[in-house]
């Protein structure tokens, strides 16, 4: 049984049918749009940089390289592009499908080999999800090779309906506010990681993916587990939008406006000298918590 999803119909192209040309033009210039006012927004490459663009075989990387090799011909500063795929050994995977589409690019390109597959489905009991543990493996052996070939840069596919559902999910089940950011350094500090698609609707991915035909290789280790926390929430902003269209546009937008002071972390805003007198002491939380009356002095 093949692993590659069937693909969809192309967008017909220019001649044929004007519109959809036109629609195909506008698209693809709204996300080279979106995609360098993020870089320029946050930062995310300059000159001399090496950029390692990660390719999973899904839509988002493939839109993500696209787009980057498109903006790379026209860019300020000059970079290198070099796409990586990690194979992990998933039964049935497809191993022809990137190295020939990259070749037709005549884009640089390596593909690493590691079976994080087995160490997963091994490790983790049947019925239990396999995400945290196979992203983990995943981040690992690309880090290494950034590292050993000198990589500035990497480049992931998240975009902004991501971005958006990270901060959900930190917020239901881990009781924090905190997302997946633009552009962040890795724990160790050895690597910046950047996310070029950051301002990019997910449903004009879908759309590009159809037009540009890209070959997609779909993930059926984490694709067929329904019990996934990023589902649920998925579904819920999917009703969300429904229900109220450009809600999700406006959550993206307040992840990029944050008001500490209107939040309630002290790490943050420091509320403790908000309207304290001058010269008055710091409250003694101790005595606040046990209750210790106030010695006056009645001279």
């Amino acid at each position: 049984m093949s692993t590659i999803l069937p693909l969809p119909e192309p967008v017909r192209r220019s001649g044929s049918t004007p519109r959809a040309a036109r629609e195909q033009h506008k698209l693809s210039k709204r996300l080279r749009h979106q995609v360098g006012r993020a870089i320029a927004d946050f930062g995310m490459i300059e000159d001399g940089d090496k950029v390692m663009v990660c390719l999973s075989g899904g839509k988002d990387s493939y839109t993500l390289l696209d787009i980057l090799l498109q903006l790379q011909a026209k860019a300020p500063v000059a970079f290198s592009i070099t796409a990586v795929n990690l194979d992990q050994k998933q039964p049935g995977f497809p191993e022809h499908v990137l190295p020939e589409y990259l070749q037709s690019l005549g884009v640089e390109y390596r593909i690493l080999e590691q079976d994080t597959y087995s160490v997963v489905t091994r490790v983790v009991p049947e019925g239990k999800t396999m995400c945290s543990l196979c992203s983990r493996m995943r981040r690992g052996a690309l880090y290494a090779f950034a590292e050993e070939q000198g990589f500035t840069k990497i480049a992931l596919g998240h975009h902004r309906d991501d971005l958006v559902a990270t901060f959900f999910l930190n917020l239901f089940f881990h009781a924090k506010l905190s997302g997946m950011p633009p552009k962040l350094l890795s724990d160790d500090g050895k690597h910046v990681v950047i996310r070029p698609l950051a301002y990019v609707r997910e449903d004009d991915i879908v759309a590009y993916a159809e037009a540009k035909r890209f070959p997609i290789i779909p993930c059926n280790l984490c694709g067929s587990q329904e019990n996934l926390q990023r589902k649920q929430v998925a579904r819920m902003l999917e009703q969300w939008e429904r229900e109220s269209p450009g809600r999700i546009e406006q959550i993206a937008r307040a992840l990029g406006d944050i008001r500490p002071s209107q939040l309630s972390d002290p790490k943050l805003f420091d509320f403790l000298a908000l309207g304290r007198g001058v010269g008055a002491a710091l409250p003694d939380a101790h005595a606040w918590l046990a209750g210790e009356p106030h010695e006056r002095d009645e001279s």
